[in-house]
């Protein structure tokens, strides 16, 4: 590929990206104002009736915000950040005040429903819960008799996951339990904080931000993949002269803002990752005094990176020698103040535990740990357990219950046990994999082919399959060969067409949740209570999985006589009760531990050896590189352009398309095509184009974006469109989905996670 398609300036793009900026900000403001809650008369709303405050936890993302929610007359009315919240203080993005929007979507599901035609075909009849939660738990007692309790699987996802793929699971005594945030999103980042550091980073990436000087981000796109923290700390850091180094094969919304753009080639990362590295080392501009106290194998580590030169480099990324240099020394300027943040998506190629061990590596190289201004150690806040007896299994999808909030923390490390039978879990994963919890995608051959056993039975949580599971047609095959299949949820995702049973849930806004206790610099814990009650005949997750455990005898698991006893007797062990927590604000914040000063030379690094370990024994001892080798991918076919994808600030993966307010502000996505490979196709921007990908899948149209912002190897299209389902209104047939190109993907060997940028698209012009 020509380097001079590639040098595209800051300069160049800073009236766009200021433009981009600004109609976002209009766009913003206007769905949190006059759009979202205009008065119904003359008056407005908080003049209308006496207005209710009530606390709650944002579950239109993973980032799980603070919130205030104001009603009037039983009515939600207006949402703001809670101020008390460290992550949302005081301020939300446009999908958390798309809250309302999304309860009001009128596309919702409102009663149990009982399969009458066949899988597919999406013909239900309305039943009462009781017969539903009955006839689920004669089912499950069944396959229980007939083939054991890791017959069945749980997936879950989302806030509420934990009554789920955690807690009833590991009651019923399944170890097939397993969650999309792990394996397509951030099991290679814990696994690779754990084998380094002996811990994970966490949900909360815990960067310094207030004292920062130099971000870099790798594939990591603040301001389209809005965290709403996150934004506002990119901001800050841009408006105090803060330096960013952007990494990205697409001149994405946080490069316009970037000193360094490097247009990297895709799945080369690793490479310049060690080239930095040899930089650092060659050039004596490393941190000697934290490589000398908090390290091991730097010795292996400095020989094993001596000839990854930025020459070596250069023909592997497509960048030059000089911009590896520079950049590299461009950091080293401000370190230790320096952080390369590990972002949130990191499973690409298959490698990709590895990758996120040179990236850890690195900050070590530059001592950004456990200082202001560097990475800092979470901390988790204290908060008893509800005492309940020995689960039947434990660990089917890590976590626990002191922190449900977490897509990442809570589903994390170690060696799973057997399931209460002797048996391990389906996919093998102890013989497949080093280490990690079980790859929900791994788990859906077993309900194919039947071995090592089979799985006939499926709970799934939250979970969007059809739109987040790599191979659909093989997925949809697996929904048809189950025995029970029991889908809960909001809306009519495409997956619930072959559910036998359907049970609608209630939304954040109007149910309860467990406690968020959230390891943070400053550990806190945070309050989801109703606002309103229920909508239509739906109900919390917590309710229902209480009452399907009374049904199949986990009574013992469910002693609480309702959601408000359990909450308090949590709470309890702080000093605190729900009203307690209401007059704090809906939030209690603990002190934190985060820098090396706070643990009076205790070593913060949980390793077999007390430090950071740049050579990994434990790797080596599995056959696994003990440090960081590049491994090349297979590229693009000809005629074919590597598949890319991403975030939409106003979406949230495929669960927002359908809500009326964010649907209006993006309601469909487009392909990104640089313009000379679109010219070269005959395309123009704006065309309609089909995708076939290197196995024959196809769908589409999509709209392209031809621009001069991405590489011309690469297309790039927003995750989550292209719904199938004519129920949901507002996002059916638009645009194309990412998810069915995705009919290849690459497993990481240590942690079994999904590498889905393995595919590959070609276009052909719109029939």
């Amino acid at each position: 590929m020509a380097r001079a398609d590639l040098q595209i300036t800051r300069r160049q793009f800073l009236k766009a990206g200021a433009a981009t900026g600004a109609g976002g900000a209009a766009a913003a403001s206007g769905l949190g104002g006059t759009q979202a809650f205009a008065a119904t008369s003359e008056d407005a709303w908080y003049r209308q009736g006496e207005i209710e405050t009530t606390f709650n936890v944002c579950d239109m993302c993973p980032w799980h915000c603070g919130i205030i929610v104001h009603t009037v007359d039983g009515e939600v009315r207006k949402i703001d950040g809670n101020p008390n919240d460290p992550k949302a203080r005081g301020q939300l993005c446009p999908r958390g005040q798309g809250g309302v929007s999304f309860m009001n979507d009128p596309d919702r599901l409102q009663a149990p429903m009982v399969r009458t035609g066949e899988r597919g075909e999406g013909k239900f009849q309305e039943v009462s819960w009781e017969q539903a939660l009955d006839l689920i738990a004669q089912e499950l007692n069944k396959i229980k008799e007939r083939s054991g309790p890791e017959a069945l699987a749980v997936f879950g996802h989302n806030a509420g996951d934990w009554w789920w793929a955690d807690h009833f699971a590991q009651a019923w005594g399944t170890p097939n339990a397993a969650k999309p945030s792990s394996a397509l999103c951030v099991s290679p980042r814990e696994e690779a904080a754990e084998l380094t550091f002996g811990f994970p980073i966490g949900g909360y990436e815990p960067v310094d931000w207030a004292n920062l000087e130099t971000v870099v981000l790798i594939g990591t796109h603040i301001g389209e993949d809005a965290r709403n923290t996150k934004m506002q700390d990119l901001a800050e850091l841009h408006g105090r002269g803060g330096q960013i180094i952007v990494v990205d094969p697409r001149f994405s919304s946080a490069a316009t803002k970037a000193d360094h753009w490097l247009p990297i080639k895709p799945g080369t990362d690793t490479a310049l990752l060690l080239a930095w590295m040899h930089v650092f080392i060659e050039e004596d501009i490393y941190n000697h005094r934290f490589i000398e106290n908090w390290t091991t194998g730097f010795e292996q580590l400095a020989e094993h990176v001596a000839d990854k030169t930025p020459e070596w480099a250069a023909e592997i990324t497509d960048l030059s020698a000089e911009q590896i240099r520079e950049s590299a020394r461009a950091m080293a300027d401000t370190a230790p103040q320096t952080v390369i943040v590990p972002g949130r998506h990191v499973s690409w190629y298959g490698n990709d535990t590895q990758r996120m061990r040179a990236v850890y590596m690195l900050n070590v190289v530059m001592g950004a740990y456990g200082c202001e201004g560097c990475l800092h150690f979470n901390e988790q806040p204290y908060l008893d357990d509800y005492s309940l007896p020995p689960y039947q299994v434990e660990g089917a999808a890590g976590g626990c219950a002191a922190d449900p909030d977490d897509d990442d923390d809570g589903e994390l490390l170690g060696e799973l046990a057997d399931g209460p039978t002797g048996k391990t879990r389906a996919d093998g994963v102890q013989e497949r994999f080093l280490r990690g919890p079980v790859a929900l995608q791994e788990l859906i051959e077993p309900m194919i082919s039947g071995e090592p056993y089979r799985i006939e039975g499926l709970i799934c949580y939250a979970t969007n399959l059809l739109h987040s599971v790599p191979k659909t047609e093989r997925t949809i095959e697996a929904l048809k060969e189950l025995e029970l299949f029991v889908a809960i949820d909001v809306l009519p995702m495409e997956h619930i067409a072959y559910a036998d049973i359907v049970l609608p849930e209630a939304t954040y806004l109007e149910r309860y949740d467990d406690l968020y206790a959230l390891a943070h610099k400053t550990p806190y814990i945070a309050l989801r209570e109703p606002a309103v009650e229920p909508m239509y005949d739906t109900r919390p997750g917590w309710w229902i999985a209480k009452e399907l455990g009374e049904r199949v005898g986990l009574e013992q698991y469910f002693p609480w006589d309702d959601i408000e006893e359990y909450l308090n007797t949590r709470l309890r062990s702080v000093g605190s009760d729900l009203d307690d927590l209401r007059s704090r604000g809906g939030i209690i914040v603990q002190e934190g531990r985060p820098f090396f000063e706070d643990f009076e030379g205790e070593s913060p690094f949980t390793t077999p050896s007390g430090k950071v370990e740049l050579y990994c024994d434990r790797l080596a001892e599995h056959g696994q590189d003990p440090v960081p080798e590049f491994e090349p991918v297979e590229e693009p076919p000809e005629g074919f352009f590597r598949l890319l994808y991403g975030r939409h600030p106003v979406h949230t993966f495929a669960k927002t398309q359908n809500t009326p307010e964010l649907a209006d502000l993006y309601p469909e996505n487009e392909l990104w095509i640089n313009v000379d490979a679109a010219r070269d196709l005959g395309f123009a921007d704006g065309d309609r184009v089909v995708l076939e990908n290197q196995d024959g899948v196809t769908d589409g149209p999509i709209k392209l974006k031809a621009t001069q912002r991405i590489r011309r190897d690469a297309v790039y299209m927003v995750h989550g469109f292209g719904h199938a389902n004519p129920k949901l209104s507002q996002a059916y047939t638009k645009g194309a989905s990412d998810n069915r190109l995705q009919s290849s993907y690459a497993l990481d060997p240590i942690c079994g996670a999904a590498g889905l940028r393995v595919n590959f698209v070609r276009l052909e012009s719109e029939a």
